[in-house]
């Protein structure tokens, strides 16, 4: 059944109400029980139950009950390197060294952040909550706003993600363009890059906003207020706890950096690593060496990678610190369960994401809106009109891998019968797609970033959407100008 405009209205509807409520979890349950409702022809009650059932389903797909698992666990890790002394020594060890530095010690710190988060563009879950985590107390302790890092973060590994294809969203598109019978993927993914004036222009925007101080209203706001030594607004609720945050190291335990640096590496190490395993089978030998290492990260599963990478972590860690003595077993397994209990509200949110995500499939909200720039094709407003509506799916669903999903299999067909650029049209797609998330505040990446950062999730939105407008406005036009100047 084709359900029109109404696919519109759950998203839509969960935007608005955490825009102006600030109440995400509420704003969420709106919009999926709106959809189920529709869904069921207007039916309250039946609506209501599928509702139930739909937040059930969510754990039908593994690779959601995994990405949940994760979520949970991060609390887990957290907790572990904050206990053993590791987070105070690795603060010890970077304030040291920025303060024998000459100049200014706030912009360096600001500036290492983003440089890490472009480095680790294996995943962005991965690369969000490696930096938000590890510079947090340093953001703190600098009075660098929280809003400021989850910014730095968020934009900083997806548009990295997506210029820098060697991961699992490099190999899902090439998968995707494959599926389309284009020749050679990985050639034409890669011809698309300099085109893609989001993602690059997102990208180069973060060290000039650090190096000149750029600070849009709301950021300038946040700014000011931490620097009076206030690091939330009174009403704001951080994605993760007061309690978590302010997690003591055990009584004797040293300051040691390598305690919280060695868990991290060994998670960021096992993301690439548990990727190819997981997708080394069924490859053609005669390909070379590196065609198969992008198949294998495009076949291999990114939830189990994920998961078993931040588990191996917890390992690592449990590990290390009983073996120096730090925490026995009992209370590693102790500290364990209250990290994964304090961060069950972002596995709650990640559950709704999800939920509603599934809604907005089932009313065809991305088909829709893609199909509504058929009225508009002149080949001239084909690179625009793909970037505005694959930001607006991914506004409206939150999810850039389903916007990829929806609008290469539409962009292909349409590039090919009006004729015009390929790479062009390709790089609208995917840094719409990025553009939307960034804006969204029912992205899943959007909430690990405003998580680890332990920022208010509609603060992050609100701080960061005045700078991914600006940039998605400027695509906008440069995709028309070369729109008419390649017509």
């Amino acid at each position: 059944m084709d359900y029109g405009i109404l696919s519109l209205i759950p998203p839509l509807l969960a935007i608005i109400l955490a825009i102006g409520t600030r109440q995400v979890y509420l704003s969420l349950m709106s919009g999926i029980f709106l959809g189920w409702v529709i869904l069921n022809n207007g039916n309250i009650w039946a609506g209501f139950l599928d509702s139930l059932e739909g937040l059930v389903l969510v754990f039908s797909e593994p690779g959601n009950t995994r990405t949940i698992m994760f979520s949970a666990l991060v609390g887990a890790l957290i907790l572990l390197v904050q206990r053993s002394g590791g987070v105070d020594g690795f603060i010890n060890w970077v304030g040291n060294r920025l303060e024998r530095k000459s100049g200014s010690g706030s912009i360096k710190l600001q500036l290492i952040s983003w440089v890490i988060s472009v480095l680790i563009f294996v995943e962005t879950s991965i690369s969000v909550l490696t930096v938000g985590t590890i510079f947090r107390p340093l953001f703190d302790r600098y009075r660098i706003s929280r809003e400021k890092l989850a910014y730095i973060i968020d934009s900083g590994s997806a548009p990295a993600c997506i210029l820098f294809p060697l991961n699992g969203w490099g190999a899902f598109i090439m998968g995707l363009l494959a599926t389309q019978a284009v020749d050679r993927p990985f050639i034409s993914l890669l011809s698309a890059i300099p085109y893609n004036f989001y993602a690059l222009s997102a990208l180069l925007a973060v060290p000039l906003i650090i190096r000149f101080n750029w600070n849009l209203k709301d950021m300038k706001k946040a700014e000011e207020r931490t620097k009076s030594g206030e690091f939330l607004w009174p009403d704001s609720t951080p994605m993760i706890t007061d309690e978590v945050l302010n997690i003591e190291r055990k009584f004797g335990a040293l300051p040691k950096a390598s305690n919280m640096i060695i868990p991290i590496v060994v998670m960021i190490i096992a993301m690439p690593v548990i990727l190819l395993y997981t997708g080394w089978y069924d490859l053609d030998a005669s390909e070379g060496v590196l065609l198969n290492i992008l198949h294998a990260m495009g076949q291999g599963s990114g939830s189990k990678a994920v998961l078993i990478a931040v588990t191996l972590a917890i390992l690592t860690a449990i590990s290390m610190y009983k073996i120096q003595g730090i925490l026995g077993v009992r209370e590693n397994i102790d500290w364990v369960l209250k990290g994964i209990s304090a961060l069950i509200p972002l596995a709650l949110l990640m559950l709704m994401a999800f939920a509603i995500g599934n809604v907005c499939k089932e009313l065809g909200t991305g088909i829709y809106v893609s199909h509504i720039i058929g009225s508009y094709l002149h080949p001239a407003l084909v690179p625009a009109l793909l970037f505005v509506t694959s930001g607006f799916i991914a506004f409206s669903t939150g999810t850039s891998w389903g916007t990829f999903a929806i609008m290469v299999g539409i962009a292909i067909p349409l590039i090919r019968e009006i004729g015009v650029d390929f790479s062009l049209c390709l790089a609208a797609v995917l840094g719409g797609g990025v553009f939307g998330d960034h804006c969204s505040p029912i992205s899943d990446t959007t909430m690990i970033a405003s998580m680890s950062a332990a920022t208010d999730h509609m603060d992050h939105v609100k701080t960061q959407l005045p700078y991914a407008l600006i940039l998605g406005g400027i695509s906008t036009v440069v995709y028309l100008v070369f729109g008419f100047l390649g017509s």
